[in-house]
């Protein structure tokens, strides 16, 4: 290509200078997706010489997920819109993976014609390592969050994970109760044998035990050959019994056999099966109080409550919906192939004061129901359900900011549950004391 039928002579050695002295990649392509460009940059990140590049397809040089997909740049040149700040990662010379954004548009010449694309790409290496080591505070697995209560359980369940002890989870629906076991199966010597999980609610007595137990042959009708069950499956594996507080006083008395002896009786069998498995139930019931009233059997009860774990509503941790928004973000960008950078501050002030009796997975399908209506950069009040127009409406109608505000109600809502107290508010909302005092300051917050 020649660069002078684009720009003039002094045009093209200025946009040269420009483009060799900034710390973003820049590359061009023509219409065959050769490189026509490759400034220092793009050399330093990705390891390839200008020289090395020229002339060949931009996806032998960069081999980038989006290249597998959902390349920008090609949206770019077939919708002839630009791309801005899309997520991906690039495979370097010494096969490493770059963590980058992008942001594509369509080259054009001097005459407004369009001859190619370009795509500028930034290197987040150091972002993404930083981004790790503060994160690993906060996360376990699939789990993340910043509240007190949380990381208490983060401390304590690499110890969990390593037992054989039975677990029981308590927390309302949609807590996280099935991510929770996931995570000790998945940190403990287990973690290579299945996790096997069943709702226990969802099931009539005798198909819960056929599921668990398995059969033989001629145990009832249809029944034409042997059928192994979940704890023959699970072998030196983890059965997670999903609400366990909706079985029957029947298959309890089954359920603690099993714990009891590590043997059980497939239906219509006569000799005992020996079983390998770790038991994690959870529910979203109050189990003792239950107990008391003879309604689930107290033996069972301390058979499976040796390690108990209790996971806090999401009302109680609304610090952590910053870190849960952008988990799902990101998440459903991959999934859906969008490029959705986040949700704007009138949208966090409506979650800040909502309730959501539906906890993590409520917000999740917020998010998910966000993503359906907007195509592309921020997630507004406009795309948020019916039922939270009226909580976002009164907040964009306010002079003073909607972050200030959510952040004003967190830490009054973590003062009042510790009587004014700020060193406990502070250890409850996971930062040092000196932190709040300042932001408290900031905010001009009177206690």
């Amino acid at each position: 290509m020649d660069r002078n039928k684009i720009f003039g002579p002094l045009e093209e050695d200025t946009t040269k200078v420009i483009l060799e002295c900034i710390s973003d990649g820049v590359f061009t392509i023509d219409y065959n997706w050769e490189i026509t460009s490759f400034n220092r940059a793009a050399e330093e990140i990705t390891g390839i010489s200008k020289k090395e590049a020229m002339g060949r397809h931009c996806w032998e040089v960069f081999r980038s997920n989006m290249c597998e997909e959902d390349c920008a740049l090609k949206k770019t040149m077939e919708q002839g819109k630009p791309f801005i700040s899309t997520s991906a990662y690039i495979i370097n010379k010494h096969k490493k993976k770059i963590p980058i954004t992008a942001s594509t548009s369509l080259l054009i010449d001097k005459n407004g014609d369009v001859i190619g694309g370009v795509e500028s790409f930034r290197d987040h290496s150091l972002v993404e390592e930083l981004r790790k080591e503060l994160s690993c505070s906060f996360q376990v697995e699939d789990i993340v969050s910043n509240s007190a209560s949380m990381k208490n359980i983060f401390k304590i369940l690499p110890q969990i994970s390593d037992s054989d002890s039975s677990v029981l989870i308590e927390g309302e629906t949609g807590t996280g109760k099935e991510l929770m076991a996931r995570a000790i199966h998945n940190m403990s010597h287990r973690k290579n044998n299945p996790f096997i999980a069943i709702n226990c609610g969802s099931l009539p007595d005798t198909l819960l035990e056929s599921e668990l137990f398995g059969y033989k042959k001629g145990a009832f009708t249809n029944a034409a050959k042997d059928k192994p069950g979940q704890f023959a499956l699970a072998d030196g594996g983890t059965v997670f019994l999903d609400e366990i507080g909706d079985t029957s006083p029947a298959f309890q008395v089954s359920l603690l056999r099993v714990l009891q002896d590590h043997e059980f009786t497939p239906l219509g069998g006569i000799a005992k099966e020996k079983t390998d498995v770790r038991i994690i139930a959870a529910t979203n019931r109050n189990l003792s109080g239950l107990v008391e009233k003879k309604e689930f059997r107290q033996d069972l009860y301390y058979r499976i409550n040796v390690i108990q774990l209790t996971l806090p509503p999401l009302r109680e941790r609304m610090e952590d919906i910053p870190l849960l928004v952008e988990r799902f973000i990101t998440k459903m960008n991959l999934r859906q192939g969008k490029f959705i950078q986040g949700i704007n501050p009138n949208v966090l002030a409506a979650f800040m004061s909502h309730d959501f009796p539906g906890n993590i997975r409520e917000l999740e399908n917020l998010i998910e129901h966000g993503f359906v209506l907007c195509s592309e950069g921020v997630i507004t009040p406009q795309h948020l359900p019916g039922f939270l127009s009226s909580i976002t409406g009164h907040g964009c109608d306010r002079d003073d900011d909607p972050v200030k505000s959510a952040q004003i109600k967190l830490i009054s809502d973590a003062l009042a549950r510790n009587n004014y107290n700020r060193n406990a508010a502070a250890r409850d909302m996971g930062i040092h004391k000196s932190t709040l005092f300042r932001r408290i300051k900031q905010l001009g917050i009177k206690l």
